[in-house]
């Protein structure tokens, strides 16, 4: 990783780098890494007994809070600092304990961290991995990304570079024509809502016209997507 973080700092000094994973980026090397290169980390620890006794606080804090009600979610924050036996030092670590709901077992996450938020912002920021992992299924699931089957590297190269240029595309289009509840469905969804669907085509002199079904459930949502385009501004 550590080419990427130097490109990063030459060509974007400005920029703060942010890193999130789960446990299995729990690795000392990294963390020193991140923090030698100004990089601001959230990652998830493996939990331990330690890690479960500097915990107890926030544990014994939800008994209380849930002695009268044990049916519905609870959840309680805490930090601490912890040095593990491959650690040089201790760094700060953040503990989720939840109770879900309809459970009597609590659910502990831990997070190592060298940055200054709350421990809800910071819950907040870690869980946003998710996303990312829904724009990577995406990527591979609706433009093939997988798609590197040639013996030859430069054509899997060129070949990805197409797939990603069809992604941002979709993107903008996305993000700039598409209506608003419609602009977080993946491209599966928009191909069989706006793409597969029936339409008859007509052709004149000098147009072809697409006309769509009269009980097309989308009718709004082509009115508006072609309304949308025609205010694009031109590039001049």
């Amino acid at each position: 990783m550590q080419p990427l973080l130097d490109e990063y700092e030459i060509n974007y000094p400005d920029a703060s780098s942010y890193l999130r994973g789960d446990s299995g980026f729990d690795v000392p090397e990294l963390f020193k890494q991140c923090e030698t290169s100004s990089v601001s980390y959230a990652i998830r620890l493996k939990a331990n007994q330690n890690l479960y006794k500097l915990s107890r606080y926030a544990t014994t804090l939800l008994d209380e809070i849930t002695a009268q009600n044990k049916l519905d979610y609870a959840v309680v924050y805490d930090e601490f600092l912890y040095k593990a036996a491959s650690w040089n030092y201790p760094r700060r670590v953040v503990v989720k304990v939840e109770k879900p709901a309809n459970q009597f077992i609590y659910q502990h996450t831990f997070i190592v961290t060298n940055m200054s938020l709350s421990p809800t912002k910071l819950f907040a920021f870690y869980s946003n991995r998710g996303n990312m992992e829904n724009f990577i299924k995406e990527c591979k699931n609706g433009f093939d990304f997988c798609s590197t089957s040639s013996q030859s590297k430069i054509v899997n190269a060129n070949r990805l570079q197409l797939h990603v240029l069809a992604y941002n595309l979709f993107n903008l289009f996305r993000r700039l024509v598409l209506p608003k509840h419609m602009r977080k469905m993946q491209i599966n969804t928009i191909r069989l809502k706006l793409i597969k669907i029936a339409s008859k085509i007509v052709k004149s002199a000098r147009y072809l016209t697409f006309k769509l079904c009269s009980s097309c459930p989308y009718q709004k949502e082509f009115n508006e997507i072609f309304d949308n385009i025609m205010k694009i501004p031109k590039l001049e």
